[in-house]
């Protein structure tokens, strides 16, 4: 059975995640995958996993991310110990996306593992390839200069002198 899931996202009392998806006849449908035994001290990536591995549900979350289900799971395992439905948004985005001046040398193997996904999921999704309609081969791009910096020139730079070579 063919599935292509549309959108993806949780349901907070029960907790589930719930899953929009196409089928093979191209009707959409909705699964709703109840999150049994997490609780708000659960481990998430293994939690992701174990959902993303069981039988009745490995069909549907085939095509799903498990760094997006880990996302999922930590909106409900923040709404589980407390905070609002805001406030645990500000927090698993805050957790689940790259901050360009956060240190990434003083995380620990997991924190750095979950921005390391993150920055990869951001690549993928901003990087053009062949055969996309804004794909363009070859961009050239002039960066201006710092204001209190001048131009550095070197002669490997040039390129006018090849007969060294």
């Amino acid at each position: 059975m063919d599935v292509a899931p549309k959108k993806c996202g949780v349901k907070l009392d029960p907790p589930m995640l719930v899953l929009t998806y196409e089928n093979a006849s191209k009707k959409l449908r909705v699964r709703s995958m109840p999150l049994r035994n997490f609780t708000k001290n659960s481990n998430i990536p293994r939690f992701a996993t174990e959902l993303k591995n069981n039988p009745r549900h490995k069909q549907y979350l085939e095509h799903v991310s498990k760094f997006q289900i880990e996302k999922l799971l930590k909106i409900v395992q923040e709404v589980l110990r407390g905070s609002s439905l805001n406030e645990s948004l500000d927090i698993t985005k805050k957790e689940y996306e790259i901050d360009p001046n956060e240190d990434l040398n003083k995380l620990d193997d997991e924190d750095l593992q979950r921005k390391k996904t993150a920055m990869n999921n951001s690549y993928e999704m901003n990087r053009r390839k062949p055969g996309d309609p804004d794909y363009q081969y070859d961009i050239e791009v002039e960066f201006p200069a710092m204001k209190n910096e001048g131009i550095e020139t070197s002669a490997w730079d040039s390129g006018s002198d090849l007969s060294d070579f």
